[in-house]
């Protein structure tokens, strides 16, 4: 296994008093760099003539190895450490997202139009038609970020509060990108019928409801009970927000080596919510040869262990992953960290495609096939070609709520990866450049269009925008 890349999720703030003589601070330098990290900003606190304190912002690939580092500059002569901490942790201090007010309260008057007794005309004016509700309340751009914290991120199943973090994360991201307030609801239950219980109780407040880190097989009956019970948009991420933006990232690939979607052999190695999503987007798509693996091989017919969403893909054939893999187009990971060799990439077909996006550690180290593929992706930032879902949630709820779709079709989807796909020009399309940056201005908002005119074409849209 290669060593992973210094990253910001390992970020130190280190601050140190060091002698006021030529060499000091490269000497600190060097051991960072020997240590595998990378320094970042330099600030200078103050200085004498004896000593300067400085502070140092330096990025590890993990825990241990930022302990390492630490250790490292204490251990230099002349070199006092006055204090370190986690710089990841200081951003979720006190938690990262707050209810802010739209209006200013400063009188009896605004008093008396925001609350009561004013507020009771509004009552009665959603009671006499309901459908103001999206006129007159949050409902219309709000979001319930919900999970029962049974598969956070890669982590595993860590209950409601540890899937805390995560969700509010989701809630800033709703916000910073596509302008919706979204807001974590964490579920201190993983019983099935009492999920979809209490997500139905809740909907009236929300225009939308976006499942997250809920483990498969239940997953998928959750989300399905929901857009058959509820007449709001309900989208499970982890499914469709990871098959779009793969969906998109596919196209360019595949339109950058000259093959068709409906010509390639795909293998997809994981067989949860992930997977089974992907796997049933790309055959909406067009893809004809679809082979699935989990962590005991070839989704086969033969085996008696394959629950309903295993069974769909079912094929005659057997064999282990290394035997999929042979004569492969492309080779889509969602499972886990090194298990694909460079030997089984050898054997795929010509210009072979890898999105290995295992989180934090992919299927294969992207340093150890470069040269022996077409295109390389994975699932983290500091690799060309980040899969990332964040290119489609923000969109599709911005499209959904903008239209007032009461449901999130198969059309959406595929056109809202036609979408993620077309803001890469021919020009600017190359191995390392198959999908726009999580920061391009203009993804959320072509996302959001695709996905209202899919909407309108569909017959869920029940708000037209000119």
């Amino acid at each position: 296994m290669v060593d992973l890349n210094p990253s910001a999720s390992f970020s130190l703030k280190i601050e140190l008093e060091i002698p006021n003589r030529p060499g000091a601070l490269a000497s600190i330098m060097s051991t960072i760099a020997n240590h595998g990290g990378s320094l970042g900003d330099i600030v200078l606190l103050q200085h004498n003539l004896k000593f300067t304190q400085r502070e140092l912002m330096v990025d590890a690939s993990s825990t241990e190895q930022g302990d390492k580092i630490i250790e490292a500059i204490k251990s230099l002569p002349r070199v006092k450490v006055i204090s370190y901490s986690d710089r990841t942790f200081a951003v979720h201090q006190g938690g990262k997202i707050s209810v802010e007010s739209k209006l200013p309260l400063h009188s009896q008057s605004d008093l008396a139009m925001a609350y009561t007794p004013g507020v009771g005309r509004i009552c009665r004016a959603i009671a006499e038609a309901p459908e103001r509700v999206y006129e007159l309340t949050i409902k219309s751009n709000t979001v319930a970020v919900v999970t029962d914290g049974s598969a956070v991120l890669g982590l595993g199943n860590l209950g409601a509060a540890a899937s805390l973090p995560v969700m509010e994360g989701k809630a800033l991201l709703f916000k910073e990108f596509a302008g919706i307030d979204a807001f974590p609801i964490a579920l201190n239950t993983q019983d099935t019928e009492e999920i979809i219980k209490v997500v139905k109780e809740i909907a009236p407040v929300f225009g939308g409801i976006n499942l997250e880190d809920i483990a498969a097989p239940r997953c998928f009956e959750i989300e399905q009970r929901l857009r058959q019970e509820l007449d709001i948009p309900v989208f499970h991420d982890d499914q469709h927000g990871t098959a779009i933006v793969v969906l998109a990232a596919l196209y360019n690939a595949l339109k950058l080596i000259g093959k068709e979607l409906n010509q390639v052999k795909i293998v997809i190695n994981g067989a949860g919510a992930a997977g089974i999503a992907i796997a049933l987007l790309l055959r909406k798509a067009g893809v004809n040869k679809i082979v699935i693996c989990d962590s005991k091989g070839i989704i086969s017919n033969q085996r008696d262990d394959l629950n309903e969403s295993k069974q769909q893909f079912a094929l005659a054939e057997t064999g282990n992953l290394a035997d999929a893999m042979q004569d492969a187009d492309v080779f889509l990971g969602v499972s886990a960290p090194g298990v694909v060799t460079p030997e089984m990439v050898q054997n795929m077909a010509q210009q072979p495609i890898v999105f290995a996006m295992a989180n934090p550690i992919p299927e294969i180290q992207p340093e150890l096939i470069y040269d022996s593929v077409a295109v390389m992706a994975t699932g983290r930032s500091d690799y060309p070609n980040q899969i990332n879902n964040v290119l489609a949630f923000p969109g599709v709820f911005r499209g959904a709520l903008d239209c007032r779709a009461s449901a999130i079709t198969t059309n959406m989807y595929l056109e809202a990866a036609k979408a993620i796909a077309n803001l890469v020009d021919d020009a600017d399309l190359d191995r390392e450049h198959i999908i726009p940056s999580v920061f391009d201005g203009r993804v959320a908002p072509a996302v959001a269009q695709a996905v209202c005119m899919a909407a309108q074409q569909d017959n869920v849209a029940q708000k037209i925008n000119n």
